[in-house]
């Protein structure tokens, strides 16, 4: 069960089909579309600015959303958010993907179909046009992105969109086992290979 938070009589809103982890925080005014995805220990913190997850994205394990009063921070269709990223008061197009540990800041826009690498930060009013490769700290554009990379990322998103679907099934607080079962079973998935991994499969 989702456990969201009023505050100045605004309440989080969360679409029937989303998954939001129990752990996760909602406060105020935040917005969770269809078939999102929202991880452990996020924070979307509503309290000043609007938070918008539109339909399809996926905001990882300790994320944090939030912006400043009168500013939406918007994470756009099929959007993909990397673990402990922080997202305030920016906008993150469609189905753009933000790295792992990155940090983009107020007014940024990451363009549609980009990527921001790993333990970037993307500068307050920076933005990055669509298409695009965006790496360091500060975040430069490096160069366009190819199609086949587009395609991985895409593919990526997808598997958090069923992730909601498979977490909203079957996922339930019990009790750890004491030690591994005899022949213990794997979660089955198809495979999936980091960026640098995939590109050398598919060379």
């Amino acid at each position: 069960m989702v456990k969201v938070y009023e505050i100045n009589g605004v309440t989080p809103v969360v679409h029937p089909t989303a998954y939001v982890h129990p752990s996760a925080v909602l406060i105020g005014d935040v917005i969770v579309g269809p078939r999102c995805y929202v991880g452990p220990l996020a924070a979307l913190r509503g309290d000043f600015g609007r938070l918008v997850l539109e339909k399809g994205a996926n905001l990882q394990d300790t994320c944090v959303m939030h912006g400043f009063p009168g500013c939406d921070t918007v994470v756009e269709q099929d959007g993909h958010i990397g673990h402990g990223a922080v997202l305030h008061g920016c906008r993150i197009g469609r189905n753009a993907l933000v790295g792992m540990n990155s940090v983009i800041m107020d007014n940024a826009v990451v363009g549609a179909d980009s990527i921001v690498a790993a333990m970037s930060f993307v500068r307050a009013g920076m933005e990055i046009p669509p298409r695009s490769l965006a790496v360091g700290s500060p975040a430069k554009v490096m160069r366009a992105l190819s199609d086949e990379e587009i395609v991985w990322k895409t593919g990526g998103t997808g598997q958090y969109q069923e992730l909601a679907v498979r977490s909203m099934r079957t996922m339930r607080e019990t009790e750890a086992l004491t030690a591994p079962e005899p022949d213990r079973k794997r979660i089955e998935w198809d495979s999936a290979l980091p960026l640098h991994l995939h590109k050398n499969a598919s060379a």
